[in-house]
């Protein structure tokens, strides 16, 4: 087992991360793109539907959701993560959406910064919200208590383990002793009573390594795949601020590294066809967000744009964000003659380009599967 670092250097990392993430938002977006460009809704010109009676409620893990959206996990430990989670979670609460917290490491390391999550709970009594932990730091001393005391904190709904050797391993201070995770993961689920969501960072979840969760008492996955936020090039710029040159260098070269979002939701969706996912990973809109439901995803993830106007928009943009991401899916909805989310998984769809020859040749779908109708 080996040994954790101090809550300090968690807390000030945190802190470069948020800087980072909205000071350099051209910087660290990759370049590689989601794959959702190449599928295409086969536009039904009567859809024989209204508008207004359009449903886009959905259950996850037995919860229920107005709209099928997840403020995916984005931070926490720092006064200004306190700001911004307190925004975040009066917005889940007023639009029966759902959040999962950043990494509650930080506040099992020093108690003082235990309350930039504790109040998350006050300001959303109802809604789903999600605990998270590193899956590595089960190596690095964390307990079974620990996972409950983060659980209890803001009496969580689910546990999220994010997996994300490729930040770690360009962090200049990262944790890369994966090792034996697996059945570690798979005890830890005998042991505690909420259900674990696996999650990705920006590198995507092939089907094979979520059928491997799912043996090992994962209940859901969030993809978190690649063509958003590239979690590579924020460690890169830390590196080189913290005179890292070798990380900062390699951080570089991995900026695009990973499954990108549309194909990992496809693989997932067409072979682990019960397994209740997360899409995320790049997705900006309702229109994204309605072809990753169509392949079966039960919620869609966003993170960055959320919390960069958490940070500093005021309460109105942040609304008006959420306001139009919704109206882009109902409209996407509207275009196809899907009254209900259910329905975008029946619809007709094409999908081509870059993401057909990935999962053609990844043996995911034949020829005759890339038009769906």
């Amino acid at each position: 087992m080996t040994k954790r670092k101090p809550a300090e250097d968690t807390s000030t990392r945190k802190q470069d991360h948020s800087d980072i993430c909205c000071n350099y938002t051209q910087e660290i977006e990759m370049s590689k793109v989601t794959g959702f460009e190449d599928i295409e809704f086969v536009h039904k010109a009567l859809p024989e539907i209204d508008f207004e009676e359009i449903d886009t409620s959905t259950t996850f893990l037995k919860h229920k959701f107005e709209y099928p959206i997840l403020i995916s996990s984005i931070t926490g430990g720092t006064e200004k993560a306190k700001k911004i989670n307190k925004q975040l979670a009066q917005l889940v609460e007023k639009y029966g959406i759902g959040m999962g917290v950043g990494s509650q490491r930080v506040a099992i390391e020093d108690i003082k910064y235990k309350d930039s999550f504790t109040e998350i709970r006050k300001f959303a009594p109802n809604s789903f919200i999600a605990s998270n932990l590193g899956a590595v730091q089960l190596n690095y001393d964390f307990s079974k208590e620990h996972v409950q005391e983060i659980i209890d904190m803001i009496s969580a709904n689910a546990l999220i383990l994010h997996l994300n050797p490729l930040q770690e391993a360009i962090q200049p201070e990262g944790d890369t002793n994966f090792k034996n995770l697996l059945p570690k993961i798979r005890k830890l689920g005998e042991e505690i009573k909420q259900p674990i969501i696996a999650k990705e960072v920006g590198a995507g979840i092939s089907y094979e390594m979520a059928k491997q969760l799912i043996d090992n008492n994962v209940e859901a996955i969030e993809i978190a795949g690649a063509g958003g936020t590239s979690w590579a090039q924020i460690e890169a710029i830390r590196a080189k601020q913290h005179n890292a040159p070798i990380q900062s260098n390699v951080g570089k070269l991995f900026k695009d590294w990973g499954i990108p979002t549309a194909v990992s939701t496809i693989e997932i969706g067409k072979k682990l066809t019960s397994l209740e996912f997360i899409s995320s990973g790049g997705i900006r809109n309702g229109l994204q967000a309605a072809k990753a439901l169509a392949f079966g995803a039960k919620l869609v993830g966003v993170a960055l744009p959320v919390a960069c106007l958490a940070s500093s928009a005021t309460e109105k943009q942040l609304l008006d964000w959420l306001e139009q991401f919704i109206y882009e899916l109902k409209t996407a909805m509207f275009l196809v003659g899907a009254s209900r989310i259910e329905d975008l998984r029946k619809v007709q769809l094409v999908i081509l380009g870059k993401t057909a020859q990935w999962l053609k040749a990844r043996g995911i779908v034949s020829s005759s599967e890339l038009f769906r109708g």
